[in-house]
């Protein structure tokens, strides 16, 4: 089962290492990692997935609370809005691109670049949207592609922040 946890942690050298070295020796994989600073510069926030049972993501984010650096650690794997952002440079030629156009606009996907034999598309959602998009584009040649990790944030007025 796919966990989303968001940490918020002091904005220091060293903390991501301590962070995924707390993964590691619980021979515990990261699926996707997003990390940057808050509205405040001393503090930053880290949105991790992982797959595992309830026990399991109990212990870790136990763990997690253990850590100095930590502020405050939220499980957001239900009632959540998640995000992922992708950039994918889609080879296209004249008789193919107004096509491609055509189905990012569908998508509401965004042409961020334009060369003379590729597209490079902008499209941000949920990982089962950037996935039949990134299908779709696959007929016509995906030269690169690259994705962030999920961002989270709970639904209503749960708030993830530090205490002032």
């Amino acid at each position: 089962m796919k966990r989303i946890i968001a940490v918020l942690v002091e904005n220091k050298p060293g903390v991501l290492a301590r962070v995924s070295s707390l993964f590691r020796r619980r021979n515990f994989n990261i699926d996707s990692l997003a990390v940057g600073t808050t509205d405040r510069e001393d503090i930053s926030r880290m949105t991790i997935v992982v797959r595992g049972d309830d026990k399991t993501v109990e212990q870790v984010i136990k763990q997690l609370n253990k850590l100095i650096e930590v502020i405050k650690v939220s499980d957001l794997s239900e009632n959540s809005v998640n995000r992922i952002l992708a950039l994918i440079k889609v080879s296209a030629n004249t008789s193919n691109r107004g096509e491609i156009i055509e189905i990012a606009n569908i998508f509401r996907a965004r042409i961020v670049d334009v060369a003379r034999d590729s597209l490079i598309i902008e499209i941000t959602g949920d990982e089962d949207k950037i996935n039949a998009f990134t299908n779709l584009m696959r007929q016509y040649g995906i030269k690169e592609f690259v994705r962030t990790g999920v961002i989270s944030m709970a639904r209503g007025s749960k708030v993830v922040e530090a205490k002032v």
